[in-house]
């Protein structure tokens, strides 16, 4: 009988505590400004609710050169965080490739930030550059200090950043870049005014 008496407890406590989290978040919603738009909900972007300047860094490219987000001011940037060891990245890699090479010159590029660490880190990124042929520049994050202010939680994640250095919107996980869905967002995008 204590037994049955103490599941029921733990599931009244359950009920509540999930009943709690439903108000807040609905009292969360209700209270927040709606999103700036609703470009590329289909394709999975997270649009901010207000648009704020994406955190300036320099990082270090695979060929030793530093390169800064400032240097991609006045284009669309898609911002990818990934990793040599992540197979969802790796995946994604040459569909972000076609992806660059088909929209490249008429505004957008693609800049991959890796989080491999060390000198074994950066051969392992130029391996994977040299083995996919990819051409978009290719930067590492080996300290952590941008994925710390890009708030990275799991990769492959994305930011999609504006021609004026402001967040357009974040994308959660491995995504089809040279598929349909993702050509119409990044057309929007470059259309779209600064």
């Amino acid at each position: 009988m204590v037994h049955i008496g103490f599941k029921i407890k733990v599931l009244a406590l359950v009920a509540a505590a999930a009943l709690m989290a439903s108000a807040a978040g609905a009292a969360a919603g209700a209270a927040a400004p709606a999103a700036t738009e609703d470009t590329g909900s289909e394709f999975g972007v997270i649009t901010p609710k207000v648009r704020v300047e994406a955190p300036a860094f320099t990082l270090t490219d695979v060929e030793g050169e530093e390169r800064s987000l400032e240097e991609f001011r006045g284009k669309l940037v898609l911002l990818n965080f990934w990793g040599t060891w992540c197979a969802p990245c790796r995946r994604e890699m040459p569909a972000l490739e076609k992806l660059w090479k088909e929209f490249g010159e008429s505004g957008l590029v693609v800049v991959g930030v890796a989080g491999d660490r060390g000198r074994k880190g950066m051969q392992k990124v130029k391996e994977f550059r040299d083995t996919h042929s990819l051409t978009f520049p290719l930067l590492l994050d080996s300290e952590g200090d941008a994925r710390k202010d890009y708030e990275i939680m799991a990769l492959p994640t994305s930011y999609l950043i504006g021609r004026d250095g402001k967040f357009l919107g974040k994308i959660l996980g491995e995504k089809e870049w040279d598929g349909e869905e993702a050509k119409e967002l990044i057309i929007e995008l470059l259309n779209r005014a600064p």
